[in-house]
């Protein structure tokens, strides 16, 4: 149990999965076969681990990962592909394959099935990750076995700095945007055009005036912040994007 079996062959599973209304099996050589793969695992879609950090980082990650050698970023988990499918549309992550491993068939060749009956989850995967070329496995991170819910090594930085110690992550941006406003529109065009990702927050949606006035000390957007610092307005997310 949780053994580490780098060099090792993937286990061989078809795994079925719901694709616009139609059941279509997807084998793991479909999945690795002359491919370079960044793989996570994670215990449960909804989950608050999963849900807040594990899949957002490596949705966030993906770009520079794959400029670093990674052809494609899968998720794996012990959920049906229903749920699987319900949990990668509401967190928007399109960069990410998720694999519904349901009856546990790839986590248990994996040597990572474990009980998490004490939850009532039953049967779950570990939370691990690992890189696999054509199939072989090339490099784990298992997260250590103690109680709980351990995340500490499977992270999307983990992996990229394995890739390449000298990558740079991309920063973290977030522009606060109001429907309508010509001045929002003029900041994200910037950013887009310039290939920033950012996570738009609009107001009357995602947060309110208060909210904008108590994080920002500001009453207008759009409103722009990088790595957890306030650059200020329009004026300076088009200057950040262009910088």
């Amino acid at each position: 149990m949780l053994e580490n079996i780098e060099g090792q062959t993937v286990p061989s599973v078809t795994f079925p999965t719901r694709k616009n209304d139609e059941w279509i099996n997807v084998t793991t050589d479909e999945l690795f076969k002359g491919k370079t793969v960044a793989v996570f695992s994670l215990p449960g879609a909804f989950t608050p681990t999963c849900s807040s950090t594990h899949l957002p980082r490596y949705n966030e990650l993906a770009d520079v990962l794959k400029e670093n050698g990674v052809d494609d970023i899968v998720c794996i988990s012990v959920n049906d592909t229903f749920v699987m499918n319900a949990w990668l549309a509401d967190q928007e992550a399109s960069n990410i394959t998720v694999i519904p491993d349901g009856c546990g068939k790839f986590s248990q060749g994996m040597g990572m099935l474990v009980d998490k009956s004490d939850i009532g989850f039953g049967k779950r995967s570990w939370r691990y990750s690992m890189l696999v070329k054509d199939g072989v496995i090339e490099k784990m991170f298992i997260e250590p076995n103690k109680p709980g819910d351990p995340f500490e090594v499977s992270d999307a930085d983990t992996m990229l700095n394995y890739l390449n110690p000298q990558a740079k992550a991309p920063s973290a941006v977030a522009l606060f945007t109001k429907p309508g406003c010509s001045f929002c529109m003029e900041a994200k065009a910037a950013l887009k055009e310039n290939n920033i990702a950012f996570e738009e927050i609009v107001l009357g949606k995602d947060a309110t005036s208060v909210s904008l006035k108590a994080i920002t000390g500001e009453t207008t957007v759009p409103q722009i912040f990088v790595d957890g610092k306030h650059l200020g307005d329009s004026h300076a997310a088009i200057a950040f994007a262009n910088s």
